[in-house]
Order: C-alpha cells, then structure tokens, then sequence
C-alpha cells in the first residue's frame, strides 16, 4: 500500500514537470489532445483573457462506466442562481472595462467561464482546460503554447479553492476567489498566488464568539461542514469561544454526501440542551440539515449562521422559519452595481449569451442550445438581483485584474499591445494594486492576499405578510478601532432564547464547577460567613475587613454590630435598678443611724466609722453605674479605679471599726493602756492611710498602663464587643489583692464577729468565683459579672453588718439599751 501511495506521488510531481516544460518551451513541444475537450459554458475572445469556475449548476450526473463503451461527458443539473448571478457579473464587468476610455484604454479583455457543477471532479476537468489553453478536437495536433489565460476568478467554496491554487499554483497563474473564505488560504507559503476579495474566516469566526458573548449565551452547539472551509473555520470559532468562557455541548460535523453523518447530527441536536447552535455550513449542508430538522419538528432553537447560508433565498421553504426563525449570523455587505439589474435582463442575453445569437453551426464549439436550456428561463428574472450580496466581489476581482494588466501593459493614453505578460506578473502587479471603484469600495490586498473584513449583521424576521426578510441588526468592520469594530443591536433582534448549562450565580454565592464538565456547568455556593460577592458569576468570594461583616444577602459588607452593656436593655436595666436600690438602701440605713445615733446601739458601733461605711457602701452600689454605657476613655479609667478606692474606704472603716473595739476590751485588763495609741485621730489616719495606698496604687496604673475602650473581635466574627481593656493586668491584680489583703485581717472575736466573717465569707466566694467567669464570659456578659460581683459584696457587707441593727432599732426597741449591749458581750480571758 505504501508503495503504491510512492509510485502515485513519483508520477504526480512527473507529470507536473512535464507540464511545465511545455509551459516554458511551448515553441519545442507538439501537443495531442487525449480525450474530448471541456468547452467553456460563457466565452469571449479578447487581447487579454481572464478565466473564472463558478458552480452555476449544482447537481452532476454521473455517465455509466460499464467499459463496454465510451463514457458519455458529465451533466449538470439545477441551476445555481447565485454563481449565475456572479458570472453575470463578471461579464458585466469586463464589458465596462472594455468601454472604458481610461482603463486599458485600446486593449479588449475576453473571458472563459466554465460550471464546475459544485463537483471535484468537473472543477479539476476545467481547470485543465483552462491551463491547456487551446481547445481542439481529440487527436488533433498542435504545437503546445502558453495559456492564453493572465488570471482566474473562482472558486466559490473554499475546499474547491484550495485544489484550484494547489493546482494552477506551479503555473503560477494567479487565482481571484470573490467567496472562498476559509484561513487557510491566508498562508502565502502554500498559496502565493491566491487573492480574494472577500475577507478570510479568521474575523468572521472570532466575531460569532463575540455575538454569542454579547447576548449572554455560554452553552452552545456547533455543527459544520466537513472540509477546509468549515474546519477551520470552526477550529478558530472554538478558539475564541474558549478565551470568552464560552462552552460548547458538542461539535460534530457532515458533509452534503454523508446521509449518515447527517442523521447523527440531527440525533445529537435533538438530545442536546443548548439552545444555541453555531452553524459554519455551506448553503448545501445547511439546506440539508435543515430538511432534517424540520421532518423531526425539532425547533426552538437561535442558529448563528455564516456568510455563506445566513442571506441564501433557497433555504426560505413555507417551513424553515420555525427552524432558522431569529436566526443570527454575518454576511457580506450588500452593494448594488448601477446597471447592473438592467444588465442581467436584457444585454446580457442579446450580447453574451450564445444561443440567442449564434447563427447556424457558426460558432468553433459547436454549440447545442440544449445546455443553456435551464437557463432561458431566468432570461426576464430580476427580483434576487438586490440581495446579490457576492456581487460586488465578482466585480472588484475583475477590476482588480484589469489594474493590474494596466499597469503592466503601461497603460496612458494607450497601452503597449504587444508586451508579453505572464501569469506571474499580473500576480505581482495585484500585490500593488489600490483603487476605487464606482460604488466607493476601496480595494486593495494585504500581505495574506485578502481585503480587510466588513461584515453586516443579519436577522431572519417575519413581516406581517408572512414573508422572510434578512433584517441588518449591526455591523462588523475590521477597518475601524478595535473597540468600535463590532456593533450588535441585541434591541432589534427577535427570538433570544437562553442558552447555559448552569443559570448566572446571583450576588452572595460563588461557582464551584462540577467535576468532570465544562467550565460553564457550575453549582452556585453561598459565600461563608464574612465573605460577599457583589457580582453575577463570581468566581470567589472575599473576605470582609476586619470591622466589617458580610450581611445576610452576602452581597456587601457591612460594618459589625458593636456590643456593649447599655442602659436600655433589659440586662442593663436591671443592674442600674439593683444599684440604685442598694444605694438608696444604703442611705435609708443612713438616715436611721443618724436619727438614733444617740441611742446605744449606734454609739457601740462608733457611730462615726458607721458612717463612713454607708458612705463607702453607697459610693460602691453607684460606681457599679460607670460599667454600664459605651466605654469611653474616661468611662474606663474611672470604673476600676473608683470601685478599687470606694471598696477600700469600704474594707478600712470595717477594719478600723473592729479594731477600736479589740483595742476597747484590750484596754479593760488592769494596767492597759493602749486606748491611747488608737483614740478617734489614729482611727481616721488608719483608715486614711489604708485608702492612700490603694489611691497610689490606681494613680500609677493610671500613670503606667491605665485601661482605654477595645474593639475585641476575637469572641465573635459577626460583631465587634466594645470593652475597657484593663492596660496593665498588674495594676488591676493590685487593686484586687489589696482589698483581699485587707478583708483577710478583719478580726472575728467580737460582738460582731459572726456578722463579719458572714459578710467576709460572701465576699471572698463572690470574688473567688468572679474570676473564672469574668476569664470564660464574653462580651456584655464579662461586664454584668463584674458588676455583679460589686453588687453582691456591697450588699452582703450591708445586709451583714447593719440588718440586725436595723432590726433591733425598728422592731425591738427594749433590747436598745446599755444593760442590754453589755450583756450581750460575750465574757472572754486574755
């Protein structure tokens, strides 16, 4: 096998060779046709001759090959409007070009237009007959000459286009495509003497990435044809859309002579989801595809189409609008030539075509009106001149080709006949060539052989009559910056189905793609806590500031609620109820002292630490009102600091208090004198310099470290706990262990003794256990602890000490009396 495929290749590039020996030493060479010759279907002669293929039929039938006789020629079938149209305007063409006063002013331009009948094997049959150049009867001998042939216009399809420029490209005869848009053409390495004038695929693929992107499709399908044409131009479409995130379902493709293929497709069409298919067909396919579709009902669904289907009247049947219906695509600019509709009506038919004035046998091919039978009946048809869309293409690649001859037969007044120009000049000269046609089109070439690409936006809609009219909804034009390249009027356009694998993510939640589908196919995930998105899709989420937090919709943040003990909760309301309650408590036990300090009871509690206490105790149920409210710097440094001295004073008039009354039975042993040393002077300087201490104390806590307002956020995420830092752990254990210092010297061997040591009892377990729960509470609940703790110790000092005063004085008055305070001494040996 891979032998055979060695021998074919030898023979192939032999056979090039060969041909081009005659080509370059025609004069030395007898040439024998072998065969019958391909005669051209349209004909001229001229000084200068341009050859064109245009499939002006479209279906081909093949002869028998039993080999029992000679094959009968290839017939052709169907006429192809289109192509007709666009030999039509070739001729057209070239007929101004040859009244012209000013472009080859004295040289006349003939033409060769073969039907390639949309088959391989016909496009290969004319090409060589255009290549071979004189046609004559099989047999016949003639000495081999250069083609008459400066240039060749067509093909229409791009896979056609390439065996064309692949064939005639050792020849280097230069090839004028007006539709063959495939990118691969655009390299000059394999092509170097191919021209279009029409733009390649390469902007017309990556701008149906961008319609899709612009109308908010991200799940699409793909379908095109199976050859070079719709290949490549599918491979950068897929491109494209993958730079956009845009996700293709599925890409499958056919060709017009793959039944099976085809019925694959549709099945594939049918079990999909996307809404949306890309269609990089030919007219053929897409007719085909379109049959198929509408025998199964399969509709709903928005095609994007291409150039070469998206403006084709063949494919508008009383049942295609509910297939293609709202279709989207690009097409080529519509421009109408100026006489040219008249043309095609009337000159045309009277000048160019042959079998209306060909007289007898007259003419060297012999021809049989059989073959242009098909087309007399288009002879007074004009309604599709005005969508001809390729027209224009035709017409500037035949201008094009006469610039060039211009230049090269050094055209002014009148150009130099008899200069002899090769195929390969003429290829040169089109590289320079730049002018201005009637219609206002500039044309020019770029470094790949193409013109700059001008697309318009099509859309099929439906008028009120029913008919079908391809509405322009935008435009593409290459020419213009890049970021006014592209203009899409989505407001005009009908039938906008959605089309996503997953729908949009709203904000406050994230994607999280789906293992094992593509990038469009996506759970959305709430943002966690402290996290927002604010946008559609996003694909992370970010994290809030630090006194911020996400709100419930997770789309903004917010800044975090602040917690504190305020007035106005219940909690806090509470607390400032039992702290003025023990303070006006406190004053009421006041006042009773104060109206009985002159009965027994009060004078043996030395009335007047009696009542520094009370003032200390109410000094100590309103310091605990400075813990509540929004901390402030003031706030802060005076609730500690005023609790620490007020619960001092507290602690010292109770000790001074037992103490003088120690030191008064102490002073009853004979001989004892120490009365002196603790009279009424040193009891106040004992409780004074007990206080001084803890006032020193709090003066350099507040001095060195002094406690400041703290947003702590360390408890919670969602909300901040505004609270008084204490500054220096140090100074706040001093201020405490100092009042515990205190408490723990307190005496238990008087009167008193019981109530004191209760009272002493209740403050220490207060205390003990306000540690751990000031350490574990968080928040408000740390400040309620403490204030508590103040609370209930200022109240067990005062319940402790003067409740049973308080008892004797209001409701056993008898027991208020100095025999009775003297009998309830205990008696005791020192």
């Amino acid at each position: 096998m891979q032998l055979s495929s060695i021998f074919g290749m030898l023979f192939f590039l032999y056979t090039i060779v060969l041909f081009h020996q005659f080509h370059t030493k025609a004069e030395k060479y007898v040439c024998h046709m072998i065969g019958d010759p391909k005669y051209p279907l349209l004909s001229k002669d001229g000084d200068m001759t341009i050859g064109a293929l245009f499939p002006i039929r479209s279906i081909e039938t093949m002869p028998s090959f039993a080999f029992t006789k000679k094959p009968q020629p290839l017939s052709c079938s169907s006429v192809n409007l289109r192509d007709f149209r666009r030999a039509q305007t070739m001729i057209f063409a070239i007929e101004e070009i040859n009244r012209s006063e000013s472009l080859l002013p004295n040289v006349s331009i003939g033409y060769r237009i073969y039907d390639t009948c949309g088959s391989r094997l016909s496009s290969m049959s004319a090409t060589m007959a255009l290549m071979n150049g004189h046609n004559v009867a099989a047999g016949d001998t003639h000495i081999c000459k250069q083609s008459p042939i400066h240039a060749i216009i067509g093909e229409t399809e791009s896979s056609a286009t390439v065996i064309l420029s692949r064939t005639t490209g050792p020849f280097k005869i230069p090839v004028i495509s007006h539709s063959a848009t495939c990118e691969c053409l655009s390299n000059r390495k394999d092509y170097p003497f191919f021209f279009r004038t029409i733009a390649s695929d390469y902007h017309q693929s990556r701008a149906l990435a961008y319609i899709v992107k612009l109308l908010g499709w991200s799940w699409v399908g793909t379908v095109n044809t199976d050859n070079d044409y719709g290949n490549n131009g599918m491979a950068i479409f897929l491109n494209t859309a993958q730079e956009e995130g845009i996700c293709v379902e599925y890409s499958v493709k056919f060709y017009r002579t793959e039944p099976d293929k085809l019925q694959k497709v549709v099945e594939t069409i049918k079990k999909s989801t996307a809404k949306v298919i890309v269609a990089f067909l030919t007219s053929y396919e897409m007719y085909n595809l379109l049959e198929h579709l509408s025998i199964q009902n399969i509709t709903g669904l928005q095609m994007i189409g291409v150039e070469a289907w998206i403006t084709a009247k063949r494919l508008i049947t009383p049942n295609s609008f509910h297939v293609l219906g709202g279709s989207l695509g690009f097409a080529v600019r519509k421009i109408d030539i100026e006489g040219f509709e008249d043309y095609v009506t009337k000159v045309f038919w009277e000048t160019a075509f042959p079998c209306l004035h060909t007289e007898g046998n007259s003419s060297q091919y012999a021809l049989n009106c059989n073959i242009y039978r098909d087309l007399l009946v288009l002879k007074n048809f004009s309604d599709d001149v005005p969508e001809q869309r390729y027209a224009s293409n035709v017409y500037n690649a035949v201008y094009a080709v006469a610039h060039s001859l211009h230049s090269l037969l050094k055209c002014k007044e009148g150009c130099e006949k008899d200069l002899l120009i090769q195929p390969q000049q003429v290829a040169e000269a089109l590289k320079k060539v730049n002018f201005t046609v009637k219609m206002g089109d500039r044309v020019w070439f770029d470094s790949t052989g193409g013109v700059i690409a001008q697309y318009e936006v099509i859309n099929w809609q439906q008028d009120s009559d029913g008919s079908v009219q391809f509405k322009p909804v935008g435009y593409y034009d290459a020419s213009l910056p890049t970021d006014q390249r592209f203009l899409l009027n989505a407001e005009n356009i009908i039938w906008k189905p959605r089309s996503v694998c997953s729908e949009s993510c709203p904000p406050g939640t994230r994607k999280a793609t789906q293992k094992g589908r593509p990038v469009c196919c996506y759970d959305c995930i709430p943002c966690a806590e402290g996290e927002i998105s604010n946008e559609t899709d996003s694909n992370d989420c970010k994290q809030c500031p630090g006194e911020y937090w996400s709100n419930a919709e997770k789309n903004k943040c917010v800044l975090k609620a602040v917690e504190f003990l305020s007035f106005t909760e219940i909690m806090g309301i509470v607390l400032v109820f039992f702290s003025l309650f023990g303070a006006g408590l406190t004053l009421l036990v006041a006042i009773l002292f104060y109206s009985q300090k002159d009965t027994p009871i009060v004078k043996a509690n030395n009335s007047e630490l009696s009542f520094l206490l009370l003032f200390s105790l109410s000094l100590c149920f309103l310091c605990s009102l400075t813990f509540i409210g929004r901390p402030t710097e003031w706030s802060c440094m005076l609730r500690h600091t005023a609790f620490g001295i007020t619960f001092v004073l507290c602690i010292s008039c109770v000790l001074g208090k037992t103490i003088v009354v120690l030191m008064a039975f102490k002073a009853t042993l004979p001989g004892s004198n120490i009365m002196k040393w603790f009279g009424p002077a040193q009891q106040r300087l004992s409780v004074l310099a007990f206080t001084l201490i803890q006032v020193l104390i709090c003066v350099l806590w507040l001095t060195i470290s002094p406690p400041f307002p703290y947003k702590n956020m360390k408890y919670y995420h969602e909300k901040i706990i505004l609270e008084c830092s204490l500054g220096s752990t140090t100074g706040f254990s001093a201020v405490l262990g100092y009042i515990a210092f205190l408490a723990r010297t307190l005496p238990d061997n008087f009167n008193e003794a019981k109530f004191i040591t209760f009272s002493m009892l209740i403050f220490c377990a207060v205390w003990i256990t306000f540690i751990p729960a000031y350490v574990s509470s968080p928040g408000k609940v740390t400040v309620a602890v403490e204030i508590f703790a103040i609370l209930a110790s200022s109240f067990g000092l005062l319940f402790c000490i003067f409740s049973p005063k308080c008892y004797i004085m209001l409701f056993k008055p008898d027991q208020n009396t100095k025999k009775h305070m003297m009998g309830k001494v205990p008696s005791k040996s020192y």
